[in-house]
């Protein structure tokens, strides 16, 4: 895996940009939170009794910036990568065999792709979820995929200090 650049995000700037280096800035963390680990510690799931690992946050991250840019946004009818109805926990359980390097590969290949939908896009355009019909603004998106890659760091901190004791990335 190669060196993640993250980049603070700026105090001041016009709402999109604060958004969007936002959104980077939590892409870039959790990439730092991956590197330097080997394939089996990157699908090892080390905090019990969470199924939890690295490699699970980063399929489910794939999956959250395909489903919100692609399918909610441009309204792609795409299929998920790694989990169905049937194994809807597909993304985080299914990685003991798991390719690390295609999912990360995929992972990276849903943020080029999520960053093309969204590029050049007023914050209010309107996307619609699969849920309920409900509208949602590309500045919803943003916010709703920042919490997550957020809440998902927090995750991958915790996992990250038990497979080796580093903290603080």
């Amino acid at each position: 895996m190669t060196t993640t650049a993250r980049i603070y995000p700026p105090s001041a700037g016009d709402e999109t940009a604060m958004l969007t280096a936002w959104l980077e800035f939590h892409r870039a963390t959790l990439a730092e939170k991956c590197e330097g680990l080997s394939d089996d510690q990157l699908r090892l799931r080390s905090v019990p009794p969470s199924s939890l690992s690295l490699l699970g946050l980063v399929r489910h991250m794939a999956e959250v910036e395909r489903h919100w840019f692609r399918n909610i946004l441009r309204g792609e009818k795409l299929p998920s990568h790694f989990w169905s109805e049937q194994d809807p926990d597909g993304d985080f359980d299914n990685v003991d065999t798991a390719d690390v390097a295609a999912d990360f590969a995929t992972w990276r290949a849903e943020v080029e792709s999520a960053r093309a939908a969204a590029a050049g896009l007023p914050l209010d355009t309107v996307g619609k979820t699969l849920r309920h019909e409900q509208e949602v603004t590309l500045r919803w998106i943003l916010v709703h995929v920042i919490e997550e890659y957020a809440r998902h760091n927090g995750h991958a901190d915790l996992l990250r200090e038990v497979v080796d004791g580093t903290t603080g990335v």
